[in-house]
């Protein structure tokens, strides 16, 4: 891991930076790149400017880690609003959530009982999305997941390829046919449980990519979702999949908005199924330094609006 990635994912943890962030206006204008605004309005007006090329979305509101009951409710009954107007927009968008936005930090019988409530709300031809948060969460997730994933169909959830662990996690997910949505991970996660190197959290995603779309994944009604904006991957899975027999319309592409766009659209077009993941909400600054993080020189695009204030 390079020592700027490092410095940038402490930066993205510390509280003072957390809460006086936002008040740079250089900094606001920075993130416009990556989130279209901090409203959900903003976010739906986004997906129907994406829906019109072809391409799906999911939106997420930004924030982890609430400290009350009566805040994970509220974000609760933030979703369901969402998922309301989503399908009064008849719009190709899905819902992506934390469960330390529900609660997991308080109680998971409250937590599992929030999520409950989010897919009962979904509709059964879509998916609601969990995020994978940092790997202390990874075996809550995945026991809330898999119990989720027991009761109802149309509940998805993240893996990070660079975790050692995740090719043991992918066995009990191929075996229920769940949907997952796989990242390389964006967390300052030790070596001892997660590849340091970038080459080798390439060959891990690469591998675990491939696992996903076998014929075991596809006879079990796997849905993957192959999350990355990294063109060489893409390249190289999409001719590893043609090689199979894999088709296309079994290859779905899942990029943040407002990176590699032309990368998005050409997917489309070519008849891969292409989404994009919208962020939005005030509480974005450490979100926007795990972006910054996943590619550095994206710190030259902060200077210049450093600079340009």
């Amino acid at each position: 891991m390079s020592l700027m990635r490092t410095a940038i994912l402490k930066a993205s943890a510390n509280p003072w930076m957390r809460k006086n962030a936002p008040r740079y206006g250089f900094l606001r204008r920075t993130v416009t790149r990556f989130m279209p605004g901090e409203t959900i309005d903003d976010a739906l007006a986004a997906a129907r400017q994406l829906a019109e090329k072809r391409i799906a979305t999911l939106v997420t509101q930004l924030g982890e880690n609430i400290e009350s009951r009566a805040e994970a409710e509220s974000v609760t009954n933030h979703y369901l609003d969402v998922l309301q107007r989503i399908s009064a927009a008849n719009l190709p968008t899905e819902v992506s959530v934390k469960l330390t936005q529900l609660g997991l930090d308080l109680d998971h019988e409250f937590c599992y009982a929030n999520l409950a409530r989010l897919i009962e709300a979904t509709p059964p031809d879509k998916t609601l999305w969990i995020d994978m948060e940092q790997s202390p969460y990874v075996d809550a997730t995945l026991e809330i997941y898999l119990r989720a994933r027991k009761a109802y169909a149309s509940v998805g959830v993240c893996v990070q390829a660079y975790l050692y662990r995740t090719q043991k996690d992918l066995d009990s997910l191929i075996a229920i046919g769940a949907a997952v949505r796989l990242v390389k991970g964006a967390y300052n996660e030790p070596a001892e449980i997660a590849y340091p190197r970038k080459n080798d959290v390439d060959a891990s995603y690469m591998e675990l990519a491939k696992r996903l779309l076998s014929p075991e994944a596809r006879r079990a009604g796997v849905r993957a979702a192959i999350a990355t904006h990294d063109r060489a991957l893409i390249a190289s899975l999409i001719d590893w999949a043609a090689a199979q027999g894999v088709p296309k319309n079994r290859l779905e592409f899942q990029m943040l908005y407002g990176i590699q766009r032309a990368e998005q659209l050409r997917l489309a077009q070519e008849g891969y199924r292409s989404a994009v993941l919208i962020s939005y909400g005030t509480f974005w600054y450490p979100w926007f330094m795990r972006r910054l993080a996943e590619r550095p020189a994206n710190v030259l695009f902060l200077a210049r609006n450093f600079f340009g204030s």
